[in-house]
């Protein structure tokens, strides 16, 4: 058996919940508590009575409460069940990736090619790479998701009561969400929404995808022409509703893809994408405005666009 690496110290520990973890859900609190260990690993120690609460078993969704004292084993794990270790580079990018900080959250300029979680053969995500950088948070959960080729605004919550409220604010529409996006063909100036109910599936390789299905979930997306191009244009995509990967899903039903989407793409969009020099998908989370959790302020933050989709902008006004 492969040696293994102390997670937490060779003793039981006892730890009693503050009033910022409580309401939270006890595999959440565990994550926090257990910087490199795996989600599964987590629901095996809960499921098998490990992990105890006031002393009594419970489930993984139990929600914690002020006073309850919280009962974790010592692990130990083998090297190829541990979360990777986020590298000094990793470490650095995501530490100067901060655009604003507030009392009980903070956005980040996501790079792109950075999954938000780990799993499905990701050693490592962006949360469990910002929990190791960030050790002075007790607390930090992601507010909402990007792709994992999407650059831009992501907004996490580094309190409990933060992530409730910016959670009611996404589900109350009051958090306002900007795209950059660069499509194929010319975007028409007179088409400014795109409605069409969209279905998850299963790939014929495993791999989850949407499409448009009159079975699925309402989605709405407002687009509005930024740019013009000789064979393609720059959009500002609103999605009024938020499903997974919903602004690629109606561009391409539109007819106009997002070039470098190696999901939805087409072969002319993908011709269009090496012309340009483009190496990813151009989707920028360029602007985010949510209310102030506390205060109900508004709060109005951009993340500029990266040097790589700024050449490429640069590339295609040369051509037209």
């Amino acid at each position: 058996m492969a040696e293994g690496r102390d997670v937490t110290a060779g003793e039981v520990q006892w730890v009693e919940v503050g009033d910022g973890q409580s309401g939270q859900r006890i595999d959440n609190f565990l994550t926090t508590r257990l910087k490199g260990v795996p989600r599964a690993l987590i629901y095996r120690i809960v499921r098998k009575g490990e992990v105890r609460v006031n002393k009594k078993r419970v489930k993984v969704d139990h929600r914690l409460q002020v006073g309850d004292v919280v009962r974790i084993p010592p692990l130990r794990l083998a090297p190829r069940e541990a979360v990777k270790q986020v590298s000094e580079g990793l470490r650095n990018l995501l530490a100067g990736s901060v655009l604003v900080e507030g009392p009980g959250w903070l956005v980040l300029n996501k790079p792109a090619g950075l999954p938000v979680h780990g799993g499905s053969g990701v050693k490592i995500g962006l949360i469990e790479a910002l929990r190791q950088v960030r050790e002075d948070l007790d607390f930090l959960e992601l507010v909402h998701r990007l792709d994992r080729d999407t650059s831009g605004c992501l907004l996490l919550a580094k309190t409990r009561p933060a992530l409730l409220a910016l959670n009611e604010a996404l589900k109350g529409q009051q958090m306002d969400k900007r795209y950059l996006a660069l499509v194929a063909g010319r975007w028409p100036l007179r088409r400014e929404f795109v409605s069409a109910r969209l279905e998850r599936f299963e790939a014929g390789n495993g791999e989850r995808r949407v499409r448009v299905d009159a079975a699925g979930k309402v989605a709405r997306t407002r687009f509005a022409v930024r740019e013009t191009f000789t064979d393609a244009t720059l959009v500002e995509a609103e999605p009024v509703t938020g499903r997974t990967h919903q602004i690629r899903v109606h561009a391409a039903h539109a007819g106009h893809v997002l070039l470098g989407d190696d999901k939805y793409g087409t072969r002319e969009g993908g011709v269009l994408t090496r012309q340009l020099g483009l190496t990813r998908l151009f989707l920028h989370a360029e602007a985010l405005t949510f209310p102030e959790p506390g205060s109900g302020k508004p709060v109005q933050i951009r993340a500029p666009l990266p040097d790589d989709l700024h050449a490429v902008l640069e590339r295609a006004r040369a051509a037209h």
